[in-house]
């Protein structure tokens, strides 16, 4: 009777650190008046290489998609010179070492809210996981947002600003689950 006892411990506390170590962000399709339909979600997980994002979307345009993580953890529209641009109160690249560069995600001069492109199948899903390896813990992470954009991204500010992406397509804030407290 104690393996079993000993055993299923074992297993709850597995389950407690995995769910510290990946979160679940629900993506939403942008709009002037706000999030729009359920695209679908991205979880997060950290890794000894960096974090991981994977998704889980659908009905998007096939093709690849910029995809970084913003600022601030608002999807809501906002007012830019007189028109509302969609997720616009998330705020630019999340760029904490002030980088001012949009770039690769390997690459420390660049804003290390710049993820690697996010591949979208001819049936719109996507489901292909990408590596950020200068993004190593999840709570730097927490109450940002997470964009897709319309377009590609190139990672250079050449010939477009921010590689080129486009209007914010898809977006999610990421929030971390809340531990309790002392028991």
């Amino acid at each position: 009777m104690r393996p079993c006892i000993a055993l299923s411990f074992s297993l709850f506390v597995a389950a407690g650190l995995q769910a510290a170590e990946t979160v679940s962000v629900d993506m939403a399709r942008t709009g002037e008046s706000g999030s729009g339909p359920w695209l679908g979600s991205i979880s997060i997980s950290e890794s000894r290489y960096g974090l991981v994002f994977t998704p889980n979307l659908s009905g998007l345009e096939p093709g690849l998609h910029g995809f970084h993580v913003h600022v601030f953890g608002n999807c809501n529209a906002v007012e830019v010179d007189g028109k509302l641009t969609p997720a616009g109160a998330a705020g630019g690249h999340w760029d904490p070492d002030n980088a001012g560069r949009h770039g690769f995600p390997w690459e420390d001069n660049a804003h290390r809210g710049d993820l690697p492109v996010l591949y979208v199948a001819a049936d719109g899903s996507a489901s292909q996981p990408v590596l950020a390896p200068r993004l190593k813990s999840l709570e730097d992470l927490h109450n940002r947002a997470l964009m897709v954009h319309a377009g590609a991204d190139n990672h250079a500010d050449h010939p477009q600003p921010l590689g080129g992406g486009g209007a914010r397509f898809a977006c999610g804030v990421i929030k971390l689950p809340v531990s309790p407290g002392p028991v």
